[in-house]
Order: C-alpha cells, then sequence, then structure tokens
C-alpha cells in the first residue's frame, strides 16, 4: 500500500472535449502548491498526488488549489478484492466503530467484481475479523473502495476544498485592490473562475501615507497562495485627485476618480496582457455603486469590467473575507484616497456628459499616461507561501459563504 491524497474535480467534470487543456492547467497549479518531486498520476474525473511531506500538509496544500472540489486522505490498494477487504480491517481496526458501511465504486467495469459484489466481500471480512455490525444508514465509520483502472483507492474521509475552474485557464484579468474588505474577496472570486489577476493600488501619495499600501501588498500576499507570483502595482493618484477638485469637480469628484481608475487600471491591463478588470462592488453598497453610477463607470472602461460581488450583501461578504483570511488586514487603519478631495454630498445619479467635460478639461488621457509612468511594481508572492492546516468542513454554498 502507498498513501496519497486523492484529489476530484467539481464543474471541471461537466467539461467536454476541451476538458484536458482544465486538467492539464489544474495539474500546473497543483506541482506549484506541493512541489516538483510530486508524482501526479491522472485518473478518471480524479488525481491522484503522491509527494515526499507530511501527509497533514500535503492535504492542507491539496485543499487550498482553485479547482479541487473534494481532497481524500487515500491509500493506494493492489487492485483485487482481497487487498480491498484487508484494507478495509486495517483502516477500521484502529477506529472507535461500532457499525460500519462499505461504499463501494467501481470505475474500471472490467473488474470481475461488482460495486455491490465488492462491498459485501469487504464488508464480510470486517465483520468476520472485528465483529463490527453493518449499518448502511447511519454508520459510526464509513470505508471508500474505488476501483480505478490500475489500483483501488481506499479512503474514509471527505474534505471539501475550494472548488471553480483552475486559476489562468480563462485567461488574465486586474483587480482594482482597495484597502477595504470587497476587492480582495472580488479577487478570489474571479479566481474561481479561472482568472489569473495582477493587482493595481491607488495610494494618495503624496498627501497619504504609506499605511494603504502596506495593506494592498498584504492582502495580495494573501490571494497569492492560490496563484503564485502574483503582481501588484502602485499608482501615485493624490495630485490627479487634486487636479480633479481644481477643475470643479464638486459632487462628481469620486466618480471622476473611478473612472479615472478604471483607464488607468485598462492601460495597465493592455501593456500586461490582461483582457478584464474586476472590482468589488456591489450593487447599492455605497452612493457612487448605484446603478446609473454603475453604468457612467463602465462607459470610461474600454474591458470588460467584472464585478463578482455585485449582487452580494455585505455580511456575506465579510464571512468571506475571514475564511480568507484577509478581513483582519481590511479593518487595519489606512487613509483612503477615495475620500480625498471628496465632497460631503453623495452623487447617486452622476451625469455621464458631465464627467466627460470634466475629462476634458483636465486631459484625462494625458494624466492616464502619467500615472502609467509613475506606477511602481512590487511582488508580494516571492516568498515561499505558508501553508496552515485547516479544519475539515469548509463551506463553499453560494448562499453561505459568497
Amino acid at each position: 500500500m502507498e498513501s496519497c491524497v486523492l484529489v476530484k474535480f467539481g464543474e471541471m467534470a461537466l467539461k467536454g472535449r476541451n476538458r484536458k487543456l482544465f486538467v492539464a492547467q489544474l495539474k500546473r497549479n497543483l506541482r506549484r502548491a506541493v512541489g516538483p518531486d510530486a508524482e501526479l498520476r491522472t485518473r478518471a474525473g480524479a488525481i491522484a498526488v503522491l509527494a515526499p511531506m507530511d501527509g497533514e500538509e500535503l492535504v492542507a496544500r491539496a485543499r487550498e488549489v482553485i479547482g479541487i472540489s473534494v481532497v481524500h486522505p487515500a491509500l493506494i490498494v493492489d487492485k483485487s478484492a482481497q487487498a480491498a477487504a484487508a484494507t478495509a480491517v486495517d483502516v477500521l481496526r484502529v477506529r472507535e466503530a461500532k457499525t460500519f458501511a462499505i461504499r463501494a465504486r467501481r470505475r474500471d467495469k472490467s473488474f470481475p467484481l461488482s460495486s455491490r459484489e465488492l462491498a459485501i466481500v469487504a464488508g464480510q471480512a470486517v465483520v468476520d475479523e472485528l465483529g463490527l455490525k453493518v449499518n448502511l444508514d447511519a454508520p459510526d465509520a464509513e470505508v471508500h473502495l474505488e476501483v480505478d483502472e490500475r489500483e483501488i483507492f481506499a479512503y474514509t474521509d471527505k474534505l471539501r476544498a475550494r472548488g471553480g475552474l483552475p486559476v489562468g485557464i480563462s485567461g488574465r484579468a486586474v483587480v482594482l485592490l482597495s484597502g477595504g474588505i470587497d476587492s480582495p474577496v472580488a479577487a478570489y472570486r474571479a479566481m474561481r473562475r479561472g482568472l489569473r489577476c495582477d493587482f493595481v493600488h491607488f495610494s494618495g501619495e503624496p498627501y497619504t501615507g504609506p499605511e494603504s499600501i502596506y495593506k494592498a501588498y498584504a492582502h495580495v500576499r494573501v490571494l497569492d497562495r492560490f496563484q503564485g507570483e502574483s503582481q501588484l502595482w502602485i499608482v501615485p493618484f493624490g495630485q490627479a485627485q487634486r487636479a480633479l477638485a481644481s477643475a470643479g469637480a464638486g459632487r462628481l469628484q469620486v466618480m471622476a476618480q473611478r473612472r479615472l481608475m478604471v483607464r488607468v487600471g485598462a492601460a495597465l491591463a493592455d501593456r500586461e496582457g490582461a483582457a478584464a478588470l474586476v472590482t468589488g462592488d456591489s450593487l447599492g453598497q455605497v452612493a457612487s455603486q448605484t446603478l446609473p453610477n454603475m453604468a457612467a463607470v463602465e462607459e470610461a472602461s474600454p474591458l470588460p469590467l467584472l464585478r463578482p460581488l455585485v449582487t452580494y450583501d455585505k455580511a456575506e461578504v465579510i464571512e468571506e473575507a475571514r475564511e480568507l483570511g484577509t478581513l483582519e488586514i481590511s479593518h487595519l487603519p489606512d487613509e483612503d484616497c477615495c475620500k480625498l478631495f471628496a465632497s460631503k454630498f453623495a452623487e447617486t445619479r452622476a451625469d455621464p456628459g458631465a464627467l466627460r467635460r470634466l475629462e476634458q478639461l483636465t486631459d484625462a488621457e494625458e494624466v492616464v499616461e502619467r500615472l502609467l509612468a509613475a506606477a511602481r511594481l512590487v511582488r508580494p508572492g516571492d516568498d515561499e507561501p505558508a501553508y496552515e492546516p485547516r479544519a475539515p468542513a469548509l463551506r463553499h454554498s453560494a448562499a453561505a459563504v459568497e
């Protein structure tokens, strides 16, 4: 017998003729997470991972790979009913259980026993050797036996993983990253749809301190564990904000800033080969995120503007930020650049025509070029990411977690 981690796909299992592309991307991401010395054995709807590391750490790393739905710490058993039965006995011998069930599945239909027959053989061995009672409805312990093309996998635990699509399979995007709660969660949600993300943060320099930059760095550092080699661009935005205020932006100040951020983000995305922008907008959450204001911002973007959190309420976003490990970072104090020079009166229905006239006064295209030239690149993921073993249960329902 060999120990392994058996990882299974979720949504990927529904893919058709291009499924091989998804599996290949997942294997690249999985190898990055578990190390170059790992052996990956591809099976129908699953990958067996063997790596020279502690089993608990291997499980923790596998569970963090987006695209994997379920993780089983498993044993690889010779492809015979006798070996499977002996393994079931060994597994249950160390469990404190009075009742048990064998759940067998035969993916290889050439195996001489049906799934039911294999379960009976293994179950009888457990009864004979250990004297446990069979309970198929509510057993104290379950042993799963999966007959594959070359071996049988035996396991007892079913651990939820991240799910989604492998990072990178859907292309590349640039995330407009603030110091708040929403945008890191939006980035994670974009990653779960297969997007590889770069990040841009607009600081209020020279009118604010470096605190928001530190927070953006820390956020990307946390999110980097899902993709590796993340890039964070820091754009000093204070002078541009002052120019808008001096041009008489008034109540349009925040909306003009957001349109300018989108323009800079799109120019950066075009330069870096990304095809979309991602923001943390949630419909109606604040005055700048009303439907008319969202439309006014989107008008300024030459690229698709993706809003993964558009229908989420704040409690859902906070819960996911807590699970990701970004919530505490978001709560650190900083000076929000969006509040610089902003009017105390909120504009909920910004006039796109007025915004365009303001941009003509300030020569928005020239400002974008200047800000793009001033952008500084940092790589928060250069260090080896830390993997912390997590509790077996990982919530991932759309209603409760997103």
